[in-house]
């Protein structure tokens, strides 16, 4: 019988410190909208290219601050 191992060859770490954590108030729905777009962005461009892996987001104060990103590769048995 023939194993496989699955290794992860790459852990890439994309930190991203956003802007000020918003607070409460009516002003400030343009900066959380452009906030969430930019989050969207962000991740989107985390997955690009991303076979196998996992994609982690690190929320503090209802706003994305971080992206991890692990990439996971099957090694070919010798």
């Amino acid at each position: 019988m023939r194993t496989q191992s699955t290794g992860t060859l790459r852990a890439n770490r994309i930190e991203r410190e956003m802007t000020e954590p918003t607070k409460p108030g009516a002003g400030n729905q343009g900066e959380s909208e452009r906030h969430l777009e930019e989050s969207i962005a962000s991740v989107r461009e985390a997955l690009t290219g991303l076979r196998y892996g996992a994609v982690q987001l690190t929320v503090h104060e209802g706003r994305v601050v971080q992206i991890d990103v692990t990439e996971k590769r099957r090694l070919k048995p010798n």
